[in-house]
């Protein structure tokens, strides 16, 4: 069997890479808006993503606690 040579140079994607993706979205206003947050996170400081992770978990965690009659 042979291999092919992996081509181990990655060139960085042009652009935003996620606006050049599709964006993820539920239907549920309370989890869209928790992953439009994160999305939000590229290009922040490195530090600032630990919170910003602990109140999405914690919106999240309400979203799935709440009942359906509760949606936004």
């Amino acid at each position: 069997m042979t291999h092919e040579p992996v081509n181990e140079a990655h060139e960085a994607p042009e652009g935003d890479v996620v606006a050049d993706m599709e964006r993820v979205r539920t239907g549920d206003e309370r989890v869209d808006a928790v992953i439009a947050a994160i999305e939000g996170l590229d290009g922040q400081p490195v530090d600032e993503h630990v919170p910003a992770f602990e109140q999405a978990h914690d919106e999240l965690r309400r979203a799935l606690d709440a009942s359906p009659d509760e949606q936004a």
